[in-house]
């Protein structure tokens, strides 16, 4: 029999090419070239990818024999998840493999803009000696503020402690516990923002995130500060960046990814307190080697039919065919669970009941965890990073089973514990030939509302009116309500609504939608769907 062919389409360490091994016909071709690509795919079983290479749903279409894209590093942006997904296509990144490169390259930054290094650098080059220009500031018992405190930055934790600096974090999602272990002190943004004397973001980008750190946050910061950003490009607002430091309202600034990239037309380009690198988060031999590796042995996991971990859009292996529709439904429900805490989660139980149960459903919890982490960290997360990341967050977690469901046939519900002492927990089921997956219970709330991709959860006292006061509000917010439904426990007591939306929906209208149904919880939940 013909081996299976796998095709590299740009170039990856020779590590990667040994960890494939002897059972492979490996093919390379230029991925930049596309009708040599496209030509290349006819007949390949794998294709191995890191940035430059486009696989779009063309690529995937032309790839009949295709199982499994790997891309040799992080971001996905160059791969269509969707049309993947659709073909049955497996998609495999590296999540792990750049984080020691990037809080390295972090540190790099912080002590470039410490001591002007680039600066400095540029004016000897051109025949200038000027010591007194550049002189700089020590690390030494400052204090460096983390936004985000995942794998990346306990890792920048433990290396800037070694300078003497006092950590301090802002990240709703660690508990106090996990943060007193690193030696951080939790506080609120504004706080971390006041206080900090260098400043690093590593959140991912999201709706919420995007433009996080713009002229009212910059405002708070002392003008000694300086901030960097090697996570995502937007998260810090760009133009509000750059007014901040021509104006000298903050020291300086490291950035490392952009909005546009590259950013030719950047007026950053012009300034002379800020450090700019083009994307050198994942540029170190080692994260390369790491990442070739890694998805080398995805490739034959993959192709051998086997539990792929790093799978980005199906758990793919020997997962039996009554478990493997719950997957997609367990990640939704995670994210319904995130959206709904509101403080850091202590421990989550995975609870799966019904026929199920007769088979291994461990995927399942690693489904929902991966649903939990997905819009909460900056790394990419995957069924092997996501129990590491409930780990390093001190956050216990629990699978349980019971073979009886007393109204579903199958019932699978995420129950977790907050720091508040508060409990959250969201059900799911699969009904009808179709297996349509629906939400069908909140916080011991019965309902049963088809999963969307804009959710509004409300609790709030059961009174006349209240419909038609949230109704205006979103009526004139032109917020289409696609479907409702309204759950109670006892007549005048507190009820629950949940909202279908055909769009997100802006902070400030919540905000207004809160206060006017005097509101005891209400969020705003988008699903991502890969």
């Amino acid at each position: 029999m013909a081996k299976p062919i796998v095709l590299i389409a740009e170039e990856l360490s020779p590590a990667t090419v040994e960890a494939l091994g002897p059972d492979f016909d490996v093919i390379t071709v230029d991925g930049t070239d596309r009708p040599a690509l496209l030509s290349a795919l006819a007949d390949a079983s794998a294709i191995l990818i890191r940035s430059a290479t486009n696989v779009d749903a063309e690529a995937i279409a032309a790839a009949k024999r295709l199982k499994v894209v790997a891309r040799a590093g992080v971001g996905l942006d160059n791969v269509d998840i969707k049309a993947a997904t659709a073909a049955g296509v497996m998609v495999v990144n590296a999540p792990t493999s750049n984080i020691i490169s990037a809080a390295e390259l972090t540190v790099g930054h912080i002590l470039s803009l410490a001591r002007h290094i680039p600066a400095a650098h540029a004016n000897l080059a051109a025949g200038t000696w000027a010591r007194s220009k550049y002189t700089g500031t020590e690390l030494y018992e400052k204090t460096i503020g983390i936004i985000g405190l995942g794998r990346i930055g306990a890792l920048i934790t433990e290396r800037v402690q070694a300078f003497g600096m006092n950590v301090v974090a802002f990240d709703p999602y660690v508990t106090s516990a996990r943060a007193q272990q690193l030696g951080v002190t939790l506080l609120t943004l504004a706080e971390l923002l006041a206080q900090s004397d260098f400043i690093t973001i590593h959140m991912p980008k999201t709706p919420e995130t995007t433009g996080m750190i713009g002229t009212d946050q910059l405002g708070l910061m002392k003008p000694t500060a300086y901030i960097v950003n090697v996570a995502r490009g937007g998260l810090i607002d760009e133009d509000a960046l750059f007014a901040a430091l021509r104006s000298k309202r903050i020291a300086g600034a490291g950035l490392d990814v952009f909005v546009s990239e590259p950013p030719t037309a950047s007026p950053l380009l012009g300034l002379d307190n800020v450090v700019l690198t083009p994307h050198l988060g994942a540029s170190t031999d080692e994260a390369q080697e790491k990442a070739g590796v890694s998805v080398a042995r995805s490739v034959r996991l993959a192709l051998d039919g086997e539990l792929v971990p790093d799978a980005v859009n199906v758990a793919g292996g020997a997962i039996d065919p009554n478990v493997r529709p719950g997957i997609q439904l367990m990640e939704k429900l995670g994210q319904v669970f995130a959206g709904l805490a509101d403080s850091p989660v202590t421990t989550i139980d995975v609870e799966v009941r019904g026929e199920i149960v007769e088979h291994d459903v461990n995927v399942l919890k690693l489904a929902a965890l991966k649903g939990v982490f997905s819009n909460i960290v900056s790394e990419s997360v995957s069924y092997v990073n996501a129990p590491l990341l409930a780990e390093a967050r001190g956050i216990t977690v629990r699978l349980t089973t019971d073979a009886i469901s007393e109204e579903y046939r199958n019932l699978l519900t995420i129950r977790g514990s907050l720091s508040s002492g508060d409990t959250i927990s969201v059900s799911g089921t699969l009904t009808g030939t179709k297996q349509t997956q629906k939400i069908v219970e909140i916080n011991g709330y019965d309902v049963e509302v088809p999963l969307a991709e804009h959710l509004i959860v409300m609790i709030y006292r059961d009174r006349p009116g209240i419909v038609a006061l949230y109704g205006k509000e979103f009526g004139e917010a032109n917020i289409n309500i696609a479907g409702m439904q309204i759950a109670r426990q006892s007549r005048g007591g507190q009820a629950l609504s949940v909202l279908i939306v055909d769009s997100p929906v802006p902070e400030q209208l919540l905000d207004s939608v809160r206060t006017a149904i005097e509101a005891d919880l209400l969020r705003a939940i988008d699903i991502v769907v890969e």
